[in-house]
């Protein structure tokens, strides 16, 4: 991770950690770089959220590229996996999302996209960070007709669309679908899919009004969705986050069904038709001990990779497997995306229980997962906290505790101030037990933050 970009992009609370200055740098860069590096005029593709402060930003972002000679495509309020699809198919340079995912409304993200649809090289974020920092020389404007101009590509949101209504197997018929958008950036993509399927499609915040985005809804807060399936006697729910990468499932009876559940059901869905590469699902080490059990015993193999979609995928693409994911809920299609995709994983669902003829419950049956804790803590520090001697001896006597019976994770969030403390274990009481005495130790060191 570079000082500006962590795993997914340049986040920070809107005009104080990530301002419209280094938006518009961010913007000066890329428009000089692509242009020197092919020798044409640069072209970006540009999405974003629903947050208020999505706007601001991409006018900044515009402004700099522009200034620079690239002519910028709008897509508007969009998906990040469809900012993706249409970079990595349209003769686009780059391709650029604002949005801060799963984050609260006043934060908000630049995220980076390669002209494949994949997260941007760390050679290139470098590249920008020093240019923010100024230790390059300033890139020269654009003048006269080499100055940049704006397209408005509505379409290009359109054809992504399209895209995903193709991929689907059957029709939904009379089938109860609910989906959670989580004021964001699926309000609109979502019900247009599942009703062009047929299905009978209920959808709850759908209503943005650029504070909302992620508050008490969408796949952070699922206990809204798992409610709403039940008191309307739905057949599924599937609930987003505020770009759309991601997603968590809904089943039948209310019970949450996680990215580890997801790629169990596909993962098996796969290795059942021979479609399977390598006969290997790529997760994190975030997974629940469970998954693992339950693929020992479908006679999968898996492979675990630091938490984030990014080091998925970078695993998938050198070792050449098709399926990979995120307990949270970025699952990966590589045969139909370089990015998690919350609405193409739940279409990929869909196709299990329609060809399988089962419900997600039962589909979900087998996979017994562990109980698990995971409490996060605001910290002045991450690394200071995490590394100190006395939180480390800590974990390392819980680890001792739980033996062959449990674990403990303790790690830095990518995207936020914060520690994460997980520990799965047989009772969810020994699970809370063990995560508060490493809160304890953090808290008493005086790393906490309000």
């Amino acid at each position: 991770m570079g000082k500006y970009f962590g795993t997914d992009g340049f986040r920070g609370e809107a005009n104080k950690t990530l301002t419209v200055e280094h938006a518009y740098q961010v913007g000066r860069f890329l428009g000089w770089y692509y242009k020197e590096k092919n020798h044409r005029k640069c072209k970006v593709v540009i999405g974003k959220d629903t947050r208020r402060s999505s706007y601001m930003f991409e006018y900044s972002l515009v402004a700099g590229l522009t200034a620079s000679g690239a002519d910028v495509y709008l897509l508007h309020v969009t998906t990040t996996p469809s900012v993706s699809y249409v970079v990595r198919t349209e003769d686009f340079d780059c391709g650029i999302m604002i949005s801060a995912s799963h984050n609260p409304y006043y934060d908000n993200g630049i995220k980076l996209l390669n002209d494949k649809g994949e997260k941007m090289d760390e050679e290139t974020i470098l590249k920008i960070e020093d240019y923010i920092d100024g230790k390059t020389e300033e890139v020269p404007f654009a003048v006269r007709e080499e100055i940049g101009c704006t397209i408005d590509y509505a379409a290009g949101r359109n054809r992504y669309i399209g895209y995903l209504i193709s991929l689907a197997t059957r029709s939904y018929r009379n089938i109860k679908v609910g989906l959670d958008c989580a004021n964001g950036s699926s309000w609109m993509i979502a019900k247009n899919v599942f009703d062009a399927l047929g299905a009978k499609t209920y959808v709850i915040n759908a209503q943005p009004d650029g504070t909302n985005i992620n508050t008490n809804c969408g796949s952070t807060h699922i206990e809204v969705l798992q409610k709403y399936v039940k008191e309307n006697h739905l057949d599924v729910g599937f609930a987003y986050d505020g770009d759309a990468d991601r997603c968590i499932a809904v089943d039948e009876n209310g019970n949450v069904v996680d990215g580890d559940a997801i790629l169990y059901i596909y993962g098996c869905y796969m290795k059942e038709r021979g479609k399977l590469t390598n006969n290997t699902v790529v997760t994190t080490v975030m997974s629940n001990f469970g998954l693992y059990k339950a693929f020992d015993a479908a006679g999968i193999e898996y492979e675990k990779t630091k938490v984030g979609d990014k080091y998925v995928y970078e695993n998938m693409t050198q070792n050449g497997h098709r399926l990979g994911g995120e307990q949270s809920g970025h699952i990966i299609f590589s045969k139909y995306a370089s990015t998690g995709d919350g609405i193409l994983t739940s279409i990929k669902v869909m196709e299990v229980m329609m060809e399988k003829k089962m419900t997600l419950g039962q589909l979900t049956s087998p996979l017994k997962i562990y109980p698990q804790v995971l409490k996060n803590i605001r910290v002045n520090s991450k690394p200071e906290a995490q590394n100190d001697p006395d939180v480390q001896a800590m974990v390392e006597k819980v680890s001792q505790k739980l033996g062959n019976e449990g674990r403990i994770l303790v790690r830095e969030s990518g995207t936020e101030p914060v520690i994460r403390v997980m520990v799965e274990a047989e009772s969810m009481e020994t699970c809370e037990c063990y995560v508060d005495e490493v809160l304890q130790v953090i808290r008493q060191k005086g790393y906490e933050v309000e």
